[in-house]
């Protein structure tokens, strides 16, 4: 009985399911949270993004915190990292929550925290 090698090419996937996103990377199971940055609130102090390196990142152009990998630390160390944010901006919300907020946070006008406040237009008292 002799096998053939071109039968591995034939066999169906283990599930026929199409990938969504959360399936586990290493084997682990599903998480059922992901992690939250509100920027709103955010000070851009980086503590965050110094514990967990390969889940929160200082975002370039507004200096605040950004998490941009759910799976890029274990869970004790993304929840150290949010244990240490002085004014506890990091929240675990459930991953369906992801696209309201990122949605509602990206409707505000985030002023830029390495930059002076926008000057305002001021009324000239003085006549020339």
């Amino acid at each position: 009985m002799t096998s053939d090698p071109s039968a591995a090419y034939l066999a169906e996937p283990y599930s026929k399911d199409s990938p969504n996103g959360r399936e586990p990377c290493l084997g682990g199971q599903l998480s059922e949270k992901a992690v939250w940055v509100d920027e709103s609130i955010c000070i851009g102090c980086k503590y965050c993004a110094h514990v967990a390196t390969n889940t929160f990142v200082i975002e370039r152009s507004l200096g605040r915190s950004r998490a941009f990998r759910q799976d890029g630390d274990s869970t004790a160390r993304i929840q150290e990292a949010i244990d240490t944010c002085p004014v506890n901006c990091i929240h675990w919300v459930p991953f369906e929550n992801l696209e309201n907020l990122r949605a509602q946070l990206d409707a505000m006008d985030l002023q830029d925290l390495g930059k002076l406040p926008k000057p305002s237009k001021r009324i000239n008292l003085r006549k020339n």
